[in-house]
C-alpha cells in the first residue's frame, strides 16, 4: 500500500511538471550587452574615451512579469521574482508556463522589487538575503547591482560599486518596463550596459551604496537600455 502511494505521488509530480510547461509557452531570455555582444563578466573592455573597464558583477531583479494585448493584461505571472545574474547563464532564461495559447503583443515587467514585498521583509528563494541583494529591513532589496573597475575611478584599486535600490517615498527606485513583442516563443530582451556606463562620470562618482537621489537618477536610466531583439 505504501509503495502504491509513493508511485501515485511520483506520478502526480511528474504530471504537474509536464503540464505546467507546454510547447509554445513563452520564454524570456535576458541578454546584458557590451560592444553589441553578450557581456563577459571579468573581461576588460577598451573604450573610445581611453578608459579600460571591467565589470565583475552584474545582478538585478526582474519582477511582476505580465503579457498584454493592446495594453490590456492577458497574463500575469504569480510569485514573479527573478534574480538575473550575468555570470550564470541559467538565471537569464525565464519560462512562463501556461502561455502557449495566449495572444499578446507587449511584455511588461519591473526592474527591482515592489514596496509591498520590501515591507514584508526578507524571503527565501531568489529573495533570500544570501543572494547578496538585500540591505536591511529599512532599506530593503538591492534592485540592480553593478561592480567592477575603471581606470577613470580614483578609488582603491580603481573599483566602482553601484547598488541601486530604495522602496520608500521619495526614493522608490522600482523601474517599470514595457516593450512591444512580435516574436512569441522566445523573447530576447537586451540590456545595453555600455549605454548605461556612458551615463556615469567615474572621476566624480564611483559608488552608490544606499537609496537616495543619485540612485534614483541612475535607476531611471535602466528602462532606456532595454530593448527586444527580433530574429
Amino acid at each position: 500500500m505504501r509503495n502504491s502511494l509513493l508511485i501515485f505521488s511520483f506520478f502526480l509530480l511528474m504530471a504537474g511538471s509536464v503540464f505546467s510547461q507546454q510547447p509554445g509557452d513563452c520564454k524570456i531570455q535576458f541578454e546584458p550587452q557590451f560592444n553589441s555582444e553578450r557581456l563577459k563578466p571579468g573581461y576588460f573592455y577598451n573604450l573610445q574615451n581611453g578608459d579600460s573597464l571591467q565589470i565583475t558583477t552584474l545582478k538585478f531583479y526582474v519582477s511582476g512579469i505580465e503579457l498584454l494585448w493592446d495594453s490590456k493584461i492577458v497574463y500575469k505571472e504569480s510569485n514573479s521574482y527573478h534574480l538575473i545574474d550575468a555570470s550564470e547563464n541559467s538565471s537569464m532564461l525565464i519560462s512562463l508556463a501556461g502561455t502557449a495559447s495566449i495572444k499578446y503583443n507587449q511584455i511588461q515587467f519591473c526592474i527591482g522589487i515592489d514596496s509591498l514585498t520590501n515591507f514584508s521583509g526578507a524571503r527565501g528563494g531568489h529573495l533570500d538575503p544570501t543572494q547578496g541583494m538585500y540591505w536591511t529591513w529599512q532599506n530593503g532589496y538591492i534592485n540592480f547591482k553593478m561592480e567592477g573597475r575603471s581606470n577613470k575611478c580614483n578609488s582603491h584599486n580603481n573599483e566602482f560599486q553601484f547598488h541601486l535600490g530604495g522602496f520608500q517615498y521619495p526614493f522608490n527606485s522600482l523601474q517599470p518596463v514595457t516593450l512591444k513583442v512580435t516574436q512569441k516563443e522566445l523573447i530576447t530582451i537586451e540590456l545595453d550596459i555600455e549605454k548605461l556606463i556612458s551615463e556615469i562620470n567615474f572621476t566624480e562618482n564611483d559608488h552608490i551604496m544606499s537609496p537616495g537621489k543619485e540612485a534614483m537618477v541612475l535607476a531611471g536610466k535602466l528602462p532606456k537600455i532595454c530593448s527586444i531583439t527580433e530574429n
